[in-house]
């Protein structure tokens, strides 16, 4: 499933994020969903709390893509996003903001 993941969340337990120069597989609770902000359609992708330097590489990133799993079946796969935001949790998760232009 490609495009606009829609306002509902995805729960999945891996995702496979290139961004940039990286490339990483993480596991745990992750969660994507589209949300609309000031009219503009964004994904939002929540990332476990990752290693440092992943985290840093994600927040420097301009342009990424993902791809959501549960159970090793393919739920969503993004097209290239770019970078909108990315900020902390609360709980210490990653969330990364992107839309298609």
């Amino acid at each position: 499933m490609t495009g606009f993941p829609g306002t509902h969340p995805i729960k999945a337990d891996t995702v496979h994020v290139v961004a940039d120069t990286l490339a990483v597989t993480m596991t745990g609770s992750i969660v994507c969903q589209g949300i609309l902000r000031e009219g503009l359609g964004l994904v939002e992708l929540v990332l476990p709390d990752a290693d440092p330097q992943q985290r840093r590489d994600l927040e420097r990133a301009t342009r990424y893509t993902f791809e959501l799993r549960r159970g090793g079946t393919l739920l969503y796969q993004s097209p290239q996003l770019k970078v909108h935001e990315t900020r902390r949790a609360g709980d210490g998760a990653l969330i990364v903001t992107g839309s298609p232009r």
